[in-house]
C-alpha cells in the first residue's frame, strides 16, 4: 500500500502601506499580469495548491488591505499567518515607516520570539522607479538585514524583477525548498484573474465598504522539483 503523501499548509499575509504594490506582486506571481490602475483592497484570499513529486504543496495568499479601516480583521490575518511578506515602494519613504509599524504590531500580537521562527520577507517594490527612489538600498538593508535580521529584496510588480524569487525565499524559510520551474509559472500565466466584487472599495468611497474577504481557489499539478 502507497504511503500517504506529505502535506504542507503554508498561509502567507501580505502587508504593507496602500499604493505599493501588494497585489500586484500576488497578480504577477500567481497569474504573470500586471495592471496601472490602482484598486484598493479590502482583503483577498488566493488559495493554491501544489503536487511536488510525493508532497503535497497548500500555499494560502491573504492580501490585506493597506488601511486601518478593519483593525480586527487585521489582528486576525497576523495572528493566523504562519509567514509574512512586509512591502514598501522605494518611492515613497512612509511605506518603509510604515513597514516599521507593522513589524512591531507583528511582535506585539506574536512576541519578539514568534516573528524570529516564522518566515519573513522584507520586499522594497517599485524598484524600476530607479530616478524617483527616495528610501536608499542601502539603508533599506541595514535595517532589515542587520537590525531585523529577515530576507530583504527589492523588485518590480511591473517588470516582474524578483516576483518569483519572494516566494522562494519566504518557501525556503519554511523549510519547503522548492523550485519554481517555467512550466508551473506557464499554468500560473493560464489561470483567469477574476475580478473581486467584495474585495475592492466600490466607486462610491468607503463608507459603502463591509469587511468581507474573497476567496480564490486554484488546484494543478506542479512540475516543481525539490532542491
Amino acid at each position: 500500500m502507497a504511503a500517504e503523501p506529505q502535506q504542507y499548509t503554508q498561509r502567507l499575509v501580505v502587508l504593507g502601506a496602500a499604493g505599493v504594490g501588494k497585489s500586484a506582486i500576488v497578480a504577477q506571481f500567481l497569474f504573470e499580469t500586471f495592471t496601472e490602475k490602482y484598486k484598493k483592497t479590502v482583503e483577498e484570499l488566493y488559495c493554491t495548491e501544489y503536487d511536488v513529486y510525493e508532497t503535497k504543496v497548500r500555499l494560502d495568499i491573504l492580501d490585506t488591505s493597506g488601511s486601518f479601516e478593519f483593525p480586527a480583521m487585521r489582528k486576525l490575518s497576523i495572528t493566523n499567518a504562519n509567514a509574512y511578506l512586509l512591502v514598501y515602494a522605494i518611492d515613497n519613504p512612509q511605506s518603509f515607516e510604515e513597514i516599521k509599524s507593522i513589524r512591531q504590531e507583528i511582535i506585539d500580537i506574536r512576541g519578539e520570539a514568534g516573528i524570529a521562527k516564522l518566515p519573513v520577507v522584507v520586499v522594497g517594490n517599485k524598484c524600476d522607479l530607479e530616478e524617483k527612489r527616495q528610501v536608499p538600498k542601502e539603508d533599506a538593508e541595514l535595517v532589515v538585514e542587520l537590525a531585523w535580521q529577515h530576507v530583504f529584496l527589492e523588485s518590480s510588480a511591473k517588470e516582474r524583477t524578483n516576483v518569483v524569487n519572494i516566494f522562494k525565499q519566504l518557501l525556503h524559510q519554511a523549510h519547503i525548498p522548492c523550485h519554481l520551474s517555467p512550466a508551473l509559472r506557464r499554468r500560473r500565466a493560464s489561470l483567469p484573474v477574476t475580478p473581486s466584487a467584495n474585495g475592492h472599495l466600490p466607486p462610491g468611497g468607503k463608507d459603502e465598504v463591509k469587511p468581507s474577504m474573497r476567496r480564490h481557489n486554484t488546484r494543478r499539478r506542479s512540475s516543481c522539483k525539490v532542491q
